[in-house]
């Protein structure tokens, strides 16, 4: 669907935004809490179909205001259920967002950019360059989208998206503003109406956002660490070298300290083979996170072309989770899902438009990987 010039769109309002949105038209406040139920409960965006307004507001809001969620280019469905989209916001870009059932839970992966200005080198997201925030519409609507998908509207107790992780695309602190409106909205009863201990935020250590997220909202953290020293840090996600682990961790403990109940972060753990998998790492993590209020998700790497690197076996998976647990951590193995439609943790790609030119470039280093390769492919054939 198309933005329409000069009209607002009424899907990324807050509940508060969406107040004073009615105040500016001269309507009441109360209207806000109607029109919230149409979108997000029932998962309407046609005014007239909204039978508890008046004609007239209904003309008022058709020629200034529209519900316009992303374009959905494409919808994959997993032999295990996992479900992929593929959509399109505004930049022109396409982003992914991915739902997980598990039991009777289903966790809904959101994208906050298109693309990512990281560069962790282990993700395929990253190496897709990095081209635009993504609105607080375009956020909240990948929710919308998936909601109305498994038809669990009108609203009900069991509705399919019980979970939402900010995991998907993109570093969701560098996008705060859009990234805080559209929890605000996940968590409102006159949206999603979502626990804020069932919406986490995973961040790769923007320090700052971190203390600033801390005074705005309580929802769940966690923690993309993947090394347990600065310097291997350092090599995987590069902005460990601005917020080193000596400034990050802290930060993470005032978070946490500050939601005045029982809470601990989540600590995200990709194992890469021979990189990061090795009894010293976990020894290193163990004395790392000694007394730190958390739980481990260890997530075995999930290739994908010219990355580089490769997936650990089982045995060192194993091993690695068994020592942390016998230090006391909390610790699962997070199984691959979706991988069979490219929806696995660190494979989400889309379809960047990328101002930063590091596709093009990644482009370049895989090619002259392949002319690398070929001469010694022609000798092993003969």
């Amino acid at each position: 669907m198309t933005a329409t010039a000069g009209k607002i769109n009424l899907l990324g309002l807050t509940q508060t935004e969406m107040e004073s949105f009615f105040e500016s038209i001269g309507d009441k406040r109360f209207r806000a809490g109607q029109v919230m139920k149409w979108i997000h409960h029932f998962g309407v965006d046609d005014f007239d179909a909204m039978s508890n307004l008046g004609k007239a507001l209904r003309e008022k809001l058709k020629a200034c205001a529209e519900i316009r969620g992303p374009e959905v280019v494409s919808q994959d469905i997993s032999s295990d259920g996992t479900r992929k989209w593929v959509v399109r916001v505004a930049s022109g870009s396409c982003v992914e967002t991915v739902y997980i059932p598990q039991g009777g839970r289903g966790t809904l992966c959101v994208s906050s950019q298109a693309g990512c200005a990281l560069d962790c080198s282990f993700c395929s997201t990253g190496k897709q360059g990095f081209n635009s925030d993504l609105t607080a519409a375009e956020i909240i609507g990948q929710v919308w989208i998936a909601n109305k998908s498994f038809g669990t509207v009108p609203a009900k107790i069991d509705r399919a998206v019980t979970n939402v992780v900010m995991m998907g695309m993109g570093e969701p602190l560098l996008n705060f503003d859009n990234v805080v409106a559209s929890m605000r909205i996940m968590m409102d009863d006159l949206g999603y109406g979502i626990s804020k201990r069932k919406v986490t935020l995973s961040t790769s250590g923007v320090v700052p956002m971190i203390d600033k997220l801390g005074e705005v909202i309580d929802v769940s953290l966690a923690l993309s660490l993947h090394a347990p020293n600065d310097a291997l840090r350092s090599e995987l996600v590069p902005i460990n070298k601005k917020y080193p682990l000596d400034v990050l961790l802290p930060a993470c403990r005032r978070y946490i300290e500050g939601l005045g109940e029982k809470r601990f972060l989540t600590i995200e753990y990709t194992l890469l083979k021979d990189v990061n998998d090795q009894p010293e790492h976990a020894e290193q993590m163990i004395a790392l996170l000694k007394d730190f209020p958390c739980k481990i998700n260890l997530i075995p790497f999930n290739p994908f072309p010219f990355s580089g690197y490769e997936r650990p076996s089982n045995n060192a998976i194993r091993r690695f989770q068994d020592l942390l647990y016998k230090a006391g951590h909390n610790v699962t193995v997070r199984t691959t899902r979706g991988d069979d439609i490219d929806a696995a943790c660190g494979q989400l790609v889309g379809q960047v438009q990328d101002r930063t030119r590091r596709s093009e470039r990644y482009i370049a280093v895989r090619q002259l990987g392949n002319e690398a390769e070929e001469p010694r492919n022609s000798e092993n054939r003969t």
